[in-house]
């Protein structure tokens, strides 16, 4: 991918959690590379059903929807300082392992979003 090549990224501004996220990543996109959807806005559209994009984390590369750990890879790689964690991805192995961590997360991040709140 080319370091000036645009994502999408779909996020959950209901979880604060996310919302910190999104913020620490929006300052981090000083090139303005990721275009940020609230999934949660039912203005917007999204490629699948809300429900889903609000389960798990979604981007767009190059036209293809990415879920989970692909999708913060995809994400990193526009952002330079975050770049190498995001090619590091793209190691065989790499993303299996990014993909055992995120699905881990998904189970207390219901505590941690309440913990947040």
């Amino acid at each position: 991918m080319s370091a000036a090549q645009k994502i999408t990224v779909w996020f959950d501004s209901g979880c604060p959690l996310c919302r910190k996220e999104i913020a620490l990543m929006r300052r981090l996109d000083r090139a303005h590379r990721i275009n940020f959807v609230d999934a949660t806005d039912h203005a917007t559209s999204c490629p699948l059903d809300r429900a889903d994009m609000l389960a798990r984390f979604h981007a767009m590369e190059n036209g293809k929807l990415l879920s989970g750990a692909a999708a913060f890879a995809a994400m990193w790689r526009v952002i330079p300082v975050l770049r190498p964690l995001g090619l590091m991805a793209r190691v065989p192995g790499v993303l299996r392992l990014l993909e055992w961590g995120y699905l881990h997360f998904l189970r207390v991040r219901p505590r941690l979003q309440r913990w947040l709140a």
